[in-house]
């Protein structure tokens, strides 16, 4: 166990997103964890499945599977994580999922949440420009909104799974946004990756973040 751990909501490693994570975090000196590790289909869904109106996450599993999740579940199982690498001493600990949960806490290592980091730091980069945000599912579109509710201008949304959306649902859900008045993309899941900028880029006359490498860059900056 290294004094740096990545936490996925899915089953890692992470390979649609482990070529950008590497970019920023030498691999020798990142463990790499996952919550569905070494559960089966049938597994997940007993534990993880949503309840009736619990808001719903999106992963995927090593081979390929998209899985839906409900989010009270998952963040007791992550905290049940959180808690186990800091027994084998781990300090640092960067959780890879942009989704919103309440009372994630770490005792003694330094916990990294997406959706603590990024709305912060995209308001300062964006000041009152329209931000346009993009989301895995659309039951995830009110908890976002809250999410990114100190924003100072109200952000639109589009919908487009990184998992299942091909590329032309992609470029429809930008192009949306951006006729929404949108001025910034941000693809707010963990899921989606530079490829899928680079296809937006090539279609929008504005610019596209993505959450996961602004994340990935300030985690790189802790590992001593």
């Amino acid at each position: 166990m290294t004094s740096f751990a990545t936490l996925t909501i899915g089953q890692a490693p992470r390979c649609d997103i482990m070529p950008l994570l590497l970019e920023y975090l030498p691999e020798e000196s990142v463990t790499h964890i996952g919550l569905l590790d070494g559960m089966t289909l049938q597994q997940i869904e007993q534990r993880y499945s949503p309840g009736v109106d619990e808001p719903r996450l999106v992963s995927r599993l090593l081979d390929g599977t998209q899985v839906t999740l409900g989010s009270r579940s998952v963040e007791q199982g992550l905290q049940e994580k959180i808690d186990w690498l800091e027994a084998l001493g781990c300090e640092t600990i960067l959780l890879l999922c942009t989704g919103v949960f309440h009372s994630l806490q770490a005792k003694n290592a330094m916990l990294l949440e997406p959706d603590r980091i990024i709305p912060p730091l995209i308001g300062a980069i964006v000041g009152t420009h329209q931000v346009g945000i993009v989301v895995p599912v659309e039951s995830q579109i009110a908890e976002q909104a809250i999410k990114w509710s100190r924003l100072p201008k109200a952000p639109c949304f589009a919908v487009a799974s990184p998992y299942m959306a091909d590329e032309e649902k992609l470029t429809e859900a930008a192009l949306a946004l951006e006729g929404k008045g949108a001025q910034v993309v941000v693809l707010d899941c963990i899921g989606y990756h530079r490829q899928h900028r680079d296809l937006l880029q090539s279609k929008l006359g504005i610019p596209v973040l993505l959450s996961n490498v602004l994340v990935a860059k300030l985690a790189a900056e802790l590992i001593v």
